[in-house]
């Protein structure tokens, strides 16, 4: 099984090994297209402020992160899982998981990032800022970007087992599985079931939707669950008690599944 996740926006404020190198990353395949974004984000703070945090989709208040990036190539680095302190990983809390399901995270689990494409929560990176909605100078919109590398080497690490996907729109926009391989992709959104005047009302609420995502991965985890089709991955979602209501979706494109949670 392979599992899809988002990177968070908040990371880790250094890290504290060797100077990053791309050669070190998983993936390999993915590395024209990481030098290319991080020349360019590396060149981009140098550029008027205003201009540089428009490009990254950031306030005012945030050149602290143009600094950050201008310094890429020369700060350390520290593994992928370490460098994501987001909600999502917060939930998922990796440094507590047993060794048995730290190596079935190192295998199953893979990170989308705007600047290095997907990487593995042992590859070694800096902390960094480029949101999959970042428009670089003389590049555009990064899931355009990324759509043809993804392809390959995504399909590639899929293998022949299902796909777990937890990645927000905007990241899956830069690979999206098609035919046979869609088939074996569920896409899972998170809501919250409440009762408003005594009738249920179930609507997404984002930080519910990434902490119970970063738990879903830890239980998967945990559980050693190794499932060889989709249904087999729908049902052990459903042995850890969680709802699972599956949507209609079109031939030839991802599952569309719904975990209903009512507990915050």
């Amino acid at each position: 099984m392979l599992i899809l996740l988002p990177p968070s926006e908040g990371k880790a404020d250094a890290g504290s090994g060797r100077r990053l190198d791309l050669t070190r990353l998983s993936l390999p395949e993915l590395n024209p297209v990481r030098q290319e974004l991080l020349t360019t984000l590396v060149a981009l703070s140098d550029e008027p402020p205003a201009e540089a945090l428009a490009a990254l989709g950031l306030g005012a208040g945030q050149h602290g992160e143009l600094r950050r990036n201008g310094r890429l190539e020369r700060v350390a680095t520290a593994p992928a899982g370490r460098i994501y302190t987001g909600v999502l990983y917060g939930a998922l809390d990796l440094a507590t998981l047993p060794p048995p399901a730290q190596r079935a995270a190192r295998r199953q689990v893979l990170v989308s990032s705007g600047l290095w494409g997907a990487v593995r929560l042992t590859d070694p990176i800096p902390p960094y800022r480029c949101p999959i909605g970042a428009r670089l100078p003389g590049i555009g919109g990064l899931p355009a970007r990324w759509r043809r590398a993804l392809e390959p080497a995504l399909t590639e690490a899929a293998g022949s087992g299902p796909v777990l996907d937890l990645r927000s729109g905007a990241y899956a926009a830069a690979w999206t599985p098609r035919g046979e391989l869609a088939d074996r992709t569920v896409n899972v959104r998170v809501l919250h079931e409440r009762k408003v005047d005594g009738v249920p009302v179930r609507s997404v609420v984002s930080h519910f939707n990434k902490a119970t995502k970063g738990r879903l991965v830890r239980e998967l985890l945990l559980a050693d669950v190794r499932p060889r089709t989709a249904d087999a991955l729908l049902a052990a979602l459903r042995d850890l008690r969680y709802l699972v209501c599956e949507q209609a979706t079109a031939p030839g494109r991802p599952r569309q599944v719904d975990l209903v949670v009512s507990d915050l």
